[in-house]
């Protein structure tokens, strides 16, 4: 094992403090990446606050990782030393059930090893990346294209795939009308995403502060649904809505702007349940559905899909002590659009 710098969570309540995590020495079929750069994803703060439930502390978080190849493993082909690569939300599936072999790992039947706070196969408990290093299977390392800005790239291992793949499954694309709830970290990757697919997309926000920001990132229409006319002009007009709200909304005002065979996907994640009434899904065989960042073909798919149409995050570089302040100003949705941190600025 090799101790490496890293910001960690004591418990649920404190702030997180720099320390040491451990790592493990690279196996033959490792890889160990020097991180650069570390996204935080509300994600990161439902886990450490114990939203979600219990958590292994202590507790390094992050699953938006990029980084440069520093040591591979005698049995790796497919990355060398020098290499750009990325670690998004898991590190680690059974790899032999059906999903695993459709390419769904996020969905493997005998449970998938999310990046931090999951017990891996060998019994420690994974810790992500608000640290200066990380090893991890090959098999589960992407390669991050030259042309995607480096510190822009980050992002894309969760937000980005978070909404590329339920885009994609839904059938996005010239002729389908799209609406992305919220515009904050995941939405406006949906809005870049969409738009790159050719969809018509429409923005459902709470106000209308960043409209600006929307038309210039792909958006066609920017509506504020504080604004009860908009659950008017808007009834029944979307093919797609994909909902990227980290907390409850009226769900049954949004099944409402599906047209027939209209779906709504959630990709947020709020921690309290929400509800709806089974008369907004029958009254258009409208589809109410839920998503969960993808396989890493399918992430390896969307990192190539974001080079070729110069897609990356919009993102607010920081420092590791400036990381409690990131996640309260988070929770305040006052950032543009994802924080990424400096990793070696970990190291003190």
């Amino acid at each position: 094992m090799t101790a490496v710098p890293a910001y960690i969570a004591a418990n649920a309540t404190d702030p997180m403090t720099l320390g040491t995590i451990e790592r493990r020495l690279v196996g033959p079929h490792d890889v160990r990446i020097d991180i650069h750069w570390s996204g935080i994803c509300h994600s990161d703060i439902h886990t450490v606050r114990g939203d979600w439930g219990p958590q292994p502390y202590p507790l390094t978080v992050g699953h938006e990782i990029a980084g440069i190849v520093a040591e591979v493993g005698s049995d790796v082909t497919t990355l060398k030393v020098g290499d750009r690569a990325g670690v998004g939300c898991l590190v680690n599936s059974c790899g032999d059930c059906t999903n695993c072999a459709n390419g769904d790992e996020q969905y493997c039947l005998n449970g998938a090893v999310g990046t931090y706070g999951a017990t891996d196969r060998d019994g420690t408990v994974t810790q992500g990346g608000y640290a200066t290093g990380i090893v991890v299977d090959a098999d589960f390392v992407l390669s991050i294209p030259e042309s995607i800005p480096f510190e822009k790239a980050a992002p894309l291992l969760c937000a980005g795939i978070t909404t590329y793949s339920p885009l994609k499954h839904w059938g996005a694309g010239p002729g389908k009308r799209v609406g992305v709830v919220g515009f904050g970290g995941l939405g406006h990757m949906a809005v870049k995403i969409a738009h790159a697919m050719g969809a018509e997309v429409t923005v459902l926000s709470q106000s209308l502060r960043k409209q600006e920001d929307g038309k210039r990132l792909g958006a066609d229409h920017y509506y504020a649904t504080s604004d009860p006319e908009t659950f008017k002009t808007l009834s029944k007009s979307l093919d797609l809505i994909i909902n990227t709200v980290s907390a409850p909304v009226d769900v049954d005002a949004f099944l409402g702007l599906l047209a027939v065979n209209g779906a709504l996907v959630n990709v947020g994640a709020p921690a309290e349940p929400m509800s709806l009434n089974v008369n907004s899904l029958l009254g258009g065989r409208r589809t109410y559905a839920g998503s969960m960042i993808g396989g890493i073909a399918e992430t390896q798919e969307m990192l190539d899909f974001c080079a070729e149409h110069g897609i990356a995050a919009e993102v607010e570089v920081i420092e590791a002590a400036q990381i409690n302040e990131a996640w309260e100003r988070v929770l305040a949705s006052d950032v543009r659009y994802r924080f990424v941190i400096d990793a070696s600025t970990f190291a003190g």
